[in-house]
């Protein structure tokens, strides 16, 4: 499995989580599904952080971004392939609550570590569900100039 994003793309991600520090950062990544699983990356979509918590620890994703941009997303023959957040100052691994709080399964989840106020590590892991529990699996990101 794999996330293919344009560096173009790469470096929009990368940047929202520098401009939201020393919040989270969170977004969509819209494109398609490929049958050998691998998702392409189309459009990067920056999302306003909704949650209520503190905002240096946790993200969400308000349900009317998601259905406005799902609803265009189909209109162009696209769909929601991932979710991307970011980790002010810890590692771009996914904690606890980020999957108890996921429910795209079959969707990229990347995550952003943004140190000090610079894009760090980044990591993606593929939401998987079986037999009623869900799971990150780690994903290779594959880069590209041209996707």
């Amino acid at each position: 499995m794999a996330l293919k994003i344009s560096g173009e793309q790469w470096g929009k991600l990368r940047r929202h989580g520098e401009r939201a520090y020393p919040r989270e950062c969170c977004g969509v990544l819209v494109g398609e599904t490929l049958t050998a699983g691998q998702r392409n990356v189309r459009r990067v979509i920056g999302c306003a952080n909704a949650s209520a918590k503190a905002l240096e620890r946790h993200y969400r994703l308000n349900p009317r971004d998601l259905v406005r941009i799902q609803r265009a997303a189909r209109a162009a023959g696209l769909a929601i392939v991932g979710i991307y957040h970011s980790h002010p100052d810890r590692p771009a691994r996914w904690s606890s609550t980020d999957l108890a709080e996921a429910h795209w399964t079959g969707c990229s989840y990347v995550i952003t570590s943004v140190d000090e106020g610079t894009a760090a590590e980044s990591c993606s892991y593929l939401l998987r569900e079986n037999g009623g529990r869900v799971s990150f699996e780690e994903e290779s990101i594959d880069i590209c100039e041209y996707c």
